[in-house]
């Protein structure tokens, strides 16, 4: 009979037990805003998710929103200034987390004139997707 309660008891345990429920990677809509005083030409946006132009962006300006199939706290972006072509760098995406699907800007500033680096400022997340 012991046995058997005890059965009853773990049958009861497992089926109890609420499964973690992740979030999904994705889609995220994705837009970026200039926090520099010149104008970003040609803004290319590579989230890990896909790369997409967004276009140019003035000052203080914000894009549209484009849909990536995953998006995380760090992107390359790529921008035209002056002619020259400035960039974020390389991101390494590995161990880091999916924003989900969320609406969210990327805040870019001009970091350093001469080497031509864009930095991302902040990882704003405005309101999730709605179906």
């Amino acid at each position: 009979m012991k046995k058997y309660l005890a059965f009853l008891v773990i049958l009861f345990l497992v089926f109890a037990c609420k499964k973690v429920k992740f979030s999904p990677e994705g889609p995220t809509d994705v837009r970026v805003r200039n926090l520099s005083d010149l104008t970003l030409y040609e803004v290319i946006v590579n989230t890990s998710g896909g790369i997409d132009t967004l276009g140019d962006i003035g000052p203080g300006s914000v894009s549209d929103y484009y849909r990536f199939d995953k998006a995380f706290p760090k992107a390359e972006i790529w921008a035209i200034i002056n002619s020259e072509k400035f960039y974020t760098g390389p991101v390494n995406y590995t161990y880091m987390q999916y924003l989900g699907q969320d609406k969210i800007t990327y805040e870019v500033y001009i970091s350093s004139m001469s080497d031509k680096t864009l930095t991302i400022f902040n990882v704003i997340h405005e309101e999730p997707i709605s179906p």
